[in-house]
């Protein structure tokens, strides 16, 4: 339980506890050390919200609890379910940052968004449709090799190449 941490597309958490009690609830679900929360919630800017009711805080503090219970047990792969959806552009940067952070102290990311300036972020892509792989590859490879000029663009070129199979 510890190698993998969750971050929905909707919040997974309880809005009548505090964001302390959140982390703290699901870090003692998996049996994360008790320091881990603290940290957690540093990691995620929200000390100064610690106390607060989830109920009373902006949607994107809800979202940013509910990726420090994703990130409380220190997971070495963190899936990330359309992380920034309804964000506002500065909530979506911070967190991006942050993301690129986690990645750069080793935990692998998967990102599953059908926003491809998000797709753009990553190291590498899996393009789905239907459940059929379409692409794996770089962003650039990816736009070179449909001499597209942005991933949209390269993903309508792959399904257009495909459904005249």
């Amino acid at each position: 339980r510890l190698r993998v941490g969750y971050f929905t597309q909707s919040p997974a958490i309880y809005s009548d506890l505090s964001v302390w009690q959140n982390v703290d609830y699901f870090a003692r679900m998996i049996g994360a050390p008790r320091s881990r929360v603290a940290e957690a919630i540093s990691e995620v800017s929200l000390d100064d919200r610690a106390k607060d009711r989830v109920g009373n805080l902006s949607g994107g503090q809800v979202a940013r609890v509910s990726l420090a219970v994703a990130m409380v047990g220190s997971p070495e792969v963190l899936v990330l379910d359309e992380p920034t959806v309804g964000l506002d552009p500065l909530l979506r940067e911070d967190l991006w940052t942050l993301f690129s952070r986690l990645g750069q102290k080793g935990v692998t990311l998967l990102v599953s968004s059908h926003v491809m300036d998000e797709a753009e972020r990553c190291q590498r892509i899996l393009l789905l449709r239907d459940g059929e792989l379409l692409a794996d590859a770089t962003p650039q490879e990816l736009k070179v090799g449909t001499g597209s000029a942005n991933l949209d663009g390269a993903f309508l070129s792959l399904i257009r190449a495909e459904s005249r199979k």
